[in-house]
């Protein structure tokens, strides 16, 4: 352990001491993931171990509310945009320091930011595939960051950019100290890093933490699989929670929650039967959530609409999918095929989690009751990915993600036509191309008041209710196990729960027996 990393443990220890630990509720909270890096530049990963156990370490600009991804405040206690989208200005709040002493101030937010957007940029991440995802590019759509005073921060765009709160709150642009680069990260969470290796990290409680002193003085992340290692050591007591996308063989101590991770199919609109809009319409009528849900079990739920669970913007009501034959074969004849057709489905293999080969099976005898026949064709994953981006099927079943929670990072990519472009940087893999569909999204995409953001994303989904380009199948699932003694664990949509506030309710110690002193 470096010496300024053993000054951090030695200060939290003096503090713990002094206080006699009653700001904390439980003791150690230790936390099976599927992977344990010994490396923890959050920069670094768009989701995975590495967000969640930055999520402990590090504070964002701003941050996701509980359940959703909604923002509220986080190291910045307020901000603003200025009429024309092009500027927003963060104001920081009093006091924040990170774990070593050193006082927060705006410089440190824009050197911590620049690393990230700047391509050229002083410890740069490696690999950078956040930045380059989020903000168009690096630097993408910001001008310039920097610092008005000690405490406000401006961000000036070249083009007026919606999302950036969203993209602030993501693991990713997580504020670090800079002058830690080299060593190990400093940030400003509830908990400082204490010791990392392969498989097993600890932190220790930040007592003094802007938020409120965490409930439990220790976490321990060990590596635990995603396999029945991680249950067995749940059994054994060596570990108290389980935060995994694999579902726990157990009922008890269990919970889950939507993720922010869809699959959908994609139709190829530029290839026959998919070029006629009632052929396209045809399968959304056809497809059974009910066939659906046992394939996807229990790894997946069924998704109704275009947007899961706990992201704004959703548009609820009539479902996608309508498990209605008549329907799908009235459709089908209006576009010239009364006696059915076939489609091609293209599914990749490998997945532990999820089985492409039971959902395929479930859209075919979902779309058998309509007349539309369903031959299946399985790739590896590479192939898989690289024939769907040149168009090379009628059918495709895929994952997206709505990456920090924003709207725009579905339904842009997926549905514009600026990713139909067929080859290796293709992102609408149906190819589906629509002028007015483009504006709805762009405009969501610049509009910076969020009910007409809201309003345009409702709109921009019934269009694509109603032109079927791709269709959603499902969302997958995040998945907790806990002892009985663990407390407040709530599950996020991103994967990365708040443990800042968990803790181990340890029964109280039994009475001494009469006549004996302790």
């Amino acid at each position: 352990m470096s010496s300024a990393y053993r000054c951090i443990g030695i200060t939290l220890a003096l503090v713990l001491t002094l206080t006699g630990g009653a700001w904390a509720q439980g003791g150690v909270l230790r936390v099976g993931l599927p992977s344990v890096p010994a490396s923890l530049d959050p920069a670094t990963t768009l989701e995975g171990p590495v967000s969640v156990i930055a999520r402990q370490i590090f504070d964002t600009l701003v941050q996701y509310r509980d359940v959703s991804s909604d923002i509220e405040p986080g190291l910045a206690a307020q901000w603003s945009v200025s009429r024309d989208g092009l500027v927003w200005t963060f104001r920081l709040r009093e006091g924040v320091r990170f774990h070593d002493g050193t006082v927060l101030t705006a410089q440190h937010v824009v050197e911590s930011l620049d690393r990230v957007i700047q391509p050229n940029a002083v410890h740069a991440p490696s690999p950078n595939v956040a930045a380059p995802r989020l903000v168009r590019g690096t630097p993408g759509v910001v001008k310039e960051i920097r610092a008005l005073d000690a405490r406000t921060i401006q961000i000036s765009l070249l083009l007026p950019y919606a999302p950036l709160p969203a993209v602030l709150a993501h693991p990713a642009f997580s504020i670090v100290l800079a002058s830690s680069a080299g060593q190990r990260w400093v940030g400003t969470g509830p908990f400082a890093l204490t010791e990392a290796s392969l498989g097993r990290v600890v932190l220790d409680a930040n007592p003094g933490y802007w938020g409120g002193p965490p409930r439990s003085t220790r976490l321990v992340f060990v590596d635990a699989g995603e396999d029945a290692r991680g249950e067995a050591l749940l059994d054994a007591q060596m570990v108290d929670v389980l935060l995994t996308s694999v579902a726990p063989s157990r009922t008890t101590g269990t919970q889950s929650i939507p993720s922010w991770r869809i699959g959908y199919l994609a139709l190829e609109a530029e290839r026959e039967p998919f070029t006629r809009l009632k052929a396209r319409q045809a399968v959304a009528a056809a497809l059974d959530p009910g066939l659906l849900a046992p394939a996807l079990a229990p790894s997946g739920v069924p998704l109704l609409s275009y947007l899961p669970l706990g992201v704004w913007g959703r548009r609820d009501g009539s479902p996608v999918l309508e498990a209605n034959p008549a329907t799908a074969k009235r459709l089908l004849a209006e576009a010239g095929f009364p006696r059915g057709t076939s489609a091609g489905l293209l599914i990749s293999d490998g997945d532990k989690r999820l089985d492409q080969s039971r959902v395929a099976e479930a859209i075919r005898a979902s779309l058998a009751t309509a007349g539309i026949s369903v031959p299946i064709q399985v790739e590896a994953p590479e192939a898989a990915l690289e024939l769907a981006r040149t168009g090379q099927h009628q059918m495709a079943l895929l994952e997206a993600r709505v990456e920090a929670g924003d709207p725009h990072f579905l339904l842009y990519p997926l549905t514009s036509s600026e990713g139909a472009s067929k080859g290796p940087a293709a992102l609408n893999m149906s190819f589906y191309r629509n002028r007015t569909l483009d504006g709805l999204l762009i405009r969501a995409s610049q509009v910076t008041f969020r009910p007409e953001r809201q309003r345009l994303y409702v709109r921009a989904q019934a269009m694509l209710a109603e032109e079927v380009p791709w269709v959603p199948l499902y969302v997958r699932l995040h998945w907790a196990a806990t002892r009985m003694e663990v407390r407040n664990l709530r599950l996020h949509p991103s994967g990365n729960p708040r443990l800042d506030r968990v803790w181990i309710d340890a029964p109280p110690a039994a009475a001494p027996a009469p006549g004996i002193q302790r």
